[in-house]
């Protein structure tokens, strides 16, 4: 809860940087508590905000992007006095009474609250001559190359982006290897135990799979793997991960592993704290959380409900309920994931289930703290697992070896109370 006793003056005018989810909702958060200032936003894409997620999910069956103003009812034109979203930010410079300047191409701008929202971009590899899948563009291009007769593509990186494509371009018809050089699929997201009970999926999908396959070079046309391998293709996606978007501010601000760290207010965290009129959210930022440790701003709900406690704090107003859950929802290959939390490498993993005969749910736990849970196949599932991290503490649950429940219902029955 926000202390009432703490007089909070809104600020005079509002600059939100980015034209996505995040600054899309932050702006919608404003004028839904009753700011009344103004608020400009600063775009690079030129086009209104749309929702990422159906790029990869639905590449071949979705030709235009899935509008924000449609999906979630809020126009940016009509919230925001000043639109500008084909004017990227360029440089930034803190004012020392708070606030800050930001400079485009064509002049600059100066506000006293500043929100940092320029999402992520996908890593490239210097000299790869390759495909990406981050924004409408990229899918408009893959979707040009992908969207007749059968070709052959190449995904590097069997992550969620990578899986989730070759699963519909296969499903379309065409010749489809994901090559990685990892053990496992999704070994960075999930760990290589857990992540290699996708392995199936990809032989099943007609998808051919390729672990600890590093790669050599990619040529456009073709993909050379360091063992010697090369492989030809009409089209090469390099799907192996995305970075917050920070690169304009890597010499103003001290980063976190590349992106912006933020209190559990969305306050831009500066060498000795706080700094005044100046937060990020989404993407961008990796907050401070006292559940979690650092979260990263990578996922979808971080966007979408991040910047109404921003905006709360911003404005003095409570915040109530628990901080929101780490949370990523990927199709692929046939099968629904759910996961939610923030496991770490080395956590221990519990199996409720059988993944050859059908749903399966892993749980992360760091001795009686569960720390994640990834329900695959099993929707009733999903909510037990919601329910479960729906507090302001993580939850504590027994484990007890040899006598675990077989599925995640039971043992949320048989939970003690937190």
């Amino acid at each position: 809860m926000t202390d009432p006793s703490r007089a909070v003056v809104p600020p005079p005018d509002v600059l939100v940087v980015g034209g996505g989810l995040a600054a899309l909702r932050t702006v919608a958060a404003l004028r839904d508590h009753g700011y009344d200032g103004p608020v400009r936003v600063l775009g690079a894409e030129g086009v209104a905000p749309y929702d990422r997620p159906p790029l990869s999910k639905h590449l071949l069956d979705r030709t235009s992007p899935a509008w924000l103003a449609d999906d979630l009812g809020h126009d940016l034109h009509a919230l925001a006095d000043e639109v500008h979203l084909a004017r990227p930010a360029r440089g930034l410079e803190p004012r020392p009474g708070g606030g800050a300047v930001v400079r485009t191409d064509d002049g600059a701008l100066t506000s006293s609250c500043v929100v940092l929202a320029t999402g992520a971009r996908a890593v490239t590899v210097p000299g790869w001559r390759a495909a990406t899948l981050h924004t409408a563009a990229d899918a408009d291009a893959l979707r040009a190359v992908l969207g007749g007769e059968r070709r052959r593509l190449v995904v590097v990186g069997a992550g969620w982006i990578g899986a989730e494509v070759a699963g519909v371009s296969a499903a379309a018809g065409h010749d489809v290897t994901v090559v990685e050089a990892r053990s496992a699929p999704l070994a960075t997201a999930l760990g290589e135990q857990v992540g290699g009970l996708t392995r199936p999926w990809y032989a099943t999908a007609g998808v051919d799979l390729r672990t600890s396959a590093p790669v050599a070079g990619v040529a456009g046309t073709a993909v050379d793997l360091a063992d010697g391998t090369r492989l030809a293709a009409d089209v090469v996606l390099v799907a192996v991960g995305a970075r917050p978007a920070t690169g304009w501010l890597a010499d103003v601000l001290p980063l976190r592993g590349g992106a912006v760290a933020v209190d559990e207010s969305y306050r831009v965290l500066g060498a000795t704290g706080p700094l005044t009129g100046l937060l990020a959210v989404g993407d961008v930022a990796v907050r401070r959380s006292a559940r979690h440790g650092w979260v990263p701003g990578g996922h979808w709900d971080e966007a979408l409900h991040g910047p109404d406690v921003l905006v709360r704090r911003l404005l003095g107003l409570p915040v109530d309920g628990p901080e929101a859950t780490p949370y990523v929802f990927s199709t692929q290959l046939g099968h629904d994931l759910t996961m939610f939390g923030l496991p770490a490498v080395d956590d221990r993993t519990t199996l409720l289930g059988d993944p050859a005969a059908g749903g399966w749910t892993t749980l992360w736990s760091r001795g009686d703290v569960v720390t994640g849970a990834l329900v695959v196949d099993r929707p009733r599932d999903v909510g037990a697992a919601r329910r479960l991290f729906a507090r302001d503490d993580l939850p504590r649950v027994a484990l007890p070896g040899a006598d675990l429940p077989d599925d995640l219902r039971t043992l949320l029955r048989t939970s003690p109370a937190t």
